[in-house]
């Protein structure tokens, strides 16, 4: 048997030439080798940690001081404060949320500095605290990316915070502007692409909105709708793609999916930066844009689904669809909605506004103990734009509901229109007791009104 097996080994060696030996041994040197890279390397990007600014309560906007400022600014006719206070009756923001120092003046006063220093107070508060809290050179850091999408002032917001910690000159910046309230999440996909091909780095990602330069000073109403809703606030995160860094992570991002449905134009004009007929710029949020959202919704969810949905909800919608196309499901019945919370524990909803909420719970057919967290916030902070869904996940942190292996969905909603997921998994113990941008209130929530509304 070993002299038959020699006999065909030395015919094939003396039937192949030496290159093509060569050439199939180095090919099989190189598989292999690629198979041990892709194998040891680390895959994973981390969420090491988060931080949410917390305003100082002198910031503070109560309702009836909302409305007496707008009385007496002199900015706005009887019938723009009338609709203005309606709406901020009804908006579910509550008397602890804040707004930055030159909208209390009266007038309010807006300049490139004032926002700046709004700017700079958010930032450098938040990138102090996560910082010092991990102990973390600023010169470590490889990755910055920042988002503000009213305010894109030169040098950059990046610029600013690169000054102001002195992160080294090699350092990767990236600064976002114009992409909505969704850019948190956009910013968090840059980074992710950034640490795929950049190993052994640390990103740091920074999303806030400038209030200061955006105060509405006409009457269209849909224009009016940001004085009401935008508030002060911004959240950095601390990213890593370290293996190393696994067993102090708080969460592994396990999907991110982006939907863009720009091409339709009620989705690009549902929230539209203009002026009025008297010359007064705003931005302004159509009737359009509950509608424009759940399409955006539904378009990410498609794509979302057949990476965390089990297989027996997919078939189940699959079949529904079918059934639909070929006349055999009934038309009161509709097709049928996947069920999100058999695959995700924890939700943080855009807290663009009390009727975006509500829309997008109908949506996806969740309870109201779903939205806590997005009302919650919205009640405690307003509309922070991009970080609003971290002051949500903090949210959930400091009540003490995330558990090790829950799956937490955030969804971010944009002018664009843009619809953004991620899909983050709780891989430690999250202590609650550990202060974050709730601790001094969390006891006060969930509020019965706002649980119940």
């Amino acid at each position: 048997m070993e002299t038959t097996l020699l006999r065909s080994f030395s015919f094939l060696a003396a039937e192949l030439s030496p290159i093509f030996l060569t050439n199939f041994l180095a090919t099989t040197v190189l598989v292999i080798a690629a198979a041990l890279y892709f194998h040891f390397r680390s895959k994973g990007i981390y969420l090491i940690d988060f931080t949410c600014y917390l305003p100082p309560d002198s910031l503070r906007v109560p309702t009836s001081n909302f409305i007496e400022h707008i009385e007496i600014s002199g900015m706005h006719d009887r019938e723009s404060v009338d609709f203005q206070t309606k709406v901020l009756e009804r908006s579910g923001i509550g008397a602890e949320s804040c707004m930055p120092i030159t909208v209390h003046e009266i007038p309010p006063y807006s300049s490139l500095k004032a926002t700046r220093n709004e700017t700079e107070t958010v930032l450098f508060t938040i990138v102090k605290d996560l910082l010092s809290k991990h102990k973390i050179n600023p010169k470590s850091i490889d990755i910055l990316v920042s988002n503000c999408s009213l305010f894109s002032p030169t040098p950059s917001i990046t610029s600013m915070v690169i000054n102001k910690f002195g992160f080294r000159s090699n350092i990767k910046s990236i600064n976002l502007s114009g992409m909505g309230c969704s850019a948190g999440i956009l910013s968090i996909s840059l980074a992710k692409d950034l640490l795929k091909v950049h190993k052994n780095c640390l990103a740091l990602v920074l999303s806030m909105e400038a209030v200061t330069p955006n105060g509405y000073g006409g009457r269209m109403k849909s224009m009016l709708l940001p004085n009401i809703l935008f508030r002060m606030g911004g959240a950095a995160i601390l990213l890593s793609n370290r293996k190393q860094d696994k067993r102090i992570a708080k969460y592994e991002l396990q999907h991110l999916v982006r939907t863009h449905i720009g091409s339709d134009d009620e989705a690009y004009q549902s929230v539209f930066q203009q002026p009025d007929e008297a010359g007064h710029v705003g931005v302004s949020l159509s009737r359009a844009l509950l509608r424009v959202a759940t399409k955006a919704l539904r378009s990410n969810m498609s794509e979302l689904g057949p990476l965390v949905l089990p297989y027996s909800v997919q078939l189940r919608y699959a079949w529904s669809v079918i059934c639909k196309k070929l006349w055999f499901l009934p038309s009161k019945k509709g097709i049928y909605v996947p069920n999100f919370k058999k695959a995700l524990e924890h939700f943080c909803i855009h807290a663009g506004g009390r009727a975006v909420i509500d829309g997008i719970e109908d949506s996806l057919k969740l309870h109201k103990e779903d939205g806590e967290a997005s009302r919650m916030t919205l009640h405690r902070f307003g509309n922070t734009s991009s970080s609003s869904v971290w002051y949500e996940l903090c949210y959930l942190e400091a009540k003490g509901r995330l558990k090790k292996g829950n799956r937490v969905w955030q969804i971010a909603f944009g002018s664009g229109f843009k619809c953004n997921s991620a899909i983050w998994k709780c891989i430690s113990d999250i202590d609650p007791t550990k202060r974050n941008a709730w601790s001094d209130c969390i006891h006060f929530y969930p509020t019965q009104n706002d649980t119940l509304n």
